[in-house]
């Protein structure tokens, strides 16, 4: 249902200002006589102008165009020996969910069918406070530590004089960051272009921590993987909707749950112990590597699926805020250096976008009784916390920290000295490429290196030949291709 698809013979009441006042006129502005000037005593007309210029908010930085729905999370198998989150206590166990869908690279009015890693956020409702799953459609990233994040993402946005995308600019910076080379090859794939949001899997890509009501912790990777199956565009169909209906990701979620064909993930996890993960074949904190389900298969613990659409927009897509950092007991953070970054940037983000009170607002208020003693701000809702202490510890009953609250990973494995230790680019930065590549059937190989060589002859030659050379370090056959392929298009390569 669309926003005009209400009956059009009921009457939504009278007219009034932002202040509640009736309103007797909507069609002219107060002036002194028929030519005017306006009148500044006409507060209508300038409540009315003064907030349709203060109607947008900062878009994100990145993930800035998606789409959203309402849904649930049901337990479909026992975890409860790895984790004591009560979401996951039982099976049958159902928990709200809103899940926004999002492209990484594009503004607000781009198009959600170009080729770029998509979003995967999920906000679970749970009775201890929200936790935000806040993942990708790709296992892996294009980088592995966060002092290089906006960098990365400078690439990916508008030239600084000509405000033009510019290929250079990101193949300059692949080309000196070969461990993206991974996600790389996943990006150009026809995995690049998924047909909309409902046929792609979603990773929680970072390794994170369940912990038991024993203290005893394993380190997990989360999968979301598609029920309606993966289903992706060729890079013919991609341009051409980006031209016809470049919001075609966001039609079809919306209509597809209207039409009652509600999308659901089966969701999984990886499981390793903490030994087993500080002694695998690669470092399981590194979100360029993905880890192998030969080695840890996945195991199953829930459905997700999604059943209501928005009412609004602003209030429910726009306005939501996601962060890794927003955690229950029994869910914690890994050593992952990106995750680690996130953990702070996120929050800032949206105290920048929507202000310090962001959690206030209801797609993002915990369904759980909120206790704390933050005060004031912009736009602070509700009664700030009313007559009771905004200090702790106080004679005046609380709230008061719980010992049966406490954290149950507070002994994490650490070592090591304070310093700037440096990822060293080695050849297991190409094994996991290089096993991709040789995945993929005859026809997506041909799909990947027509894609790849098309974006790459947009650069500059240093850059063709040097991101060429780095691919034939995966593979010789995925190299050489490229190769073959740039030289066709551009004879002084």
């Amino acid at each position: 249902m669309k926003s005009t698809d209400i009956p059009m013979n009921e009457s939504l009441g009278v007219l009034t200002t932002g202040s509640g006042n009736p309103v007797a006129k909507n069609q002219t502005s107060q002036t002194a006589g028929y030519y005017g000037p306006v009148l500044i005593q006409d507060f209508h007309l300038i409540d009315k102008l003064a907030h349709f210029d203060r109607e947008r908010i900062p878009e994100r930085v990145v993930h800035a165009k998606g789409a959203g729905a309402h849904g649930y999370f049901e337990v479909t198998k026992d975890i409860s020996h790895l984790s004591c989150a009560k979401f996951l206590s039982n099976v049958g166990k159902r928990t709200p969910v809103f899940t926004r869908f999002s492209t990484v690279g594009g503004e607000q009015g781009s198009a959600d069918t170009a080729r770029d890693p998509r979003g995967f956020a999920v906000k679970f409702y749970t009775e201890e406070g929200n936790w935000d799953m806040v993942g990708n459609n790709t296992p892996v990233f294009f980088i592995r530590d966060p002092i290089k994040f906006p960098d990365f993402i400078h690439t990916q946005k508008r030239d600084p004089r000509t405000h033009l995308k510019n290929p250079d600019m990101q193949w300059d910076f692949w080309s000196h960051v070969p461990e993206a080379l991974h996600q790389v090859t996943i990006l150009f794939s026809n995995r690049g272009t998924p047909d909309g949001y409902r046929h792609m899997h979603g990773y929680s890509s970072h390794t994170l921590k369940l912990v038991n009501s024993e203290g005893v912790a394993h380190y997990v990777k989360w999968h979301f993987r598609t029920d309606q199956g993966i289903k992706n565009l060729s890079a013919a169909k991609a341009a051409e909707l980006e031209g016809s209906d470049p919001d075609y990701a966001t039609r079809d979620l919306f209509e597809a749950i209207e039409r009652g064909e509600h999308p659901s993930w089966t969701v999984y996890i990886q499981v390793m112990t903490e030994e087993e993960a500080f002694n695998y074949n690669y470092n399981v904190f590194d979100v360029t590597k993905v880890v192998s389900q030969k080695d840890f298969p996945l195991q199953e613990v829930g459905r997700m699926m999604l059943d209501r659409n928005p009412e609004n927009y602003f209030a429910e897509v726009e306005q939501a805020a996601f962060s890794p950092s927003h955690m229950v007991p029994g869910i914690a953070p890994s050593p992952d250096r990106m995750l680690q970054g996130r953990l702070f940037s996120y929050p800032d983000t949206h105290r920048h976008r929507l202000g310090a009170n962001y959690l206030q607002l209801p797609i993002n208020k915990p369904l759980s009784s909120v206790r704390t003693h933050q005060r004031d701000g912009p736009m602070s809702l509700g009664d700030n916390g009313g007559r009771l202490p905004n200090y702790e510890p106080n004679s005046f009953g609380g709230p008061a920290e719980n010992q049966a609250a406490r954290e149950l990973d507070v002994h994490t494995r650490l070592d090591g000295l304070v310093g700037r230790h440096s990822y060293e680019l080695t050849d297991a930065d190409f094994e996991q490429p290089r096993a991709l590549y040789r995945l993929l059937s005859d026809q997506e190989r041909k799909d990947l290196v027509e894609n790849i060589a098309g974006n790459i002859a947009k650069a500059k030659l240093v850059f063709q030949r040097r991101i060429v050379e780095h691919l034939k370090r995966i593979d010789s056959d995925y190299g050489g291709r490229v190769e073959a392929t740039l030289k066709e298009k551009n004879h002084d390569y």
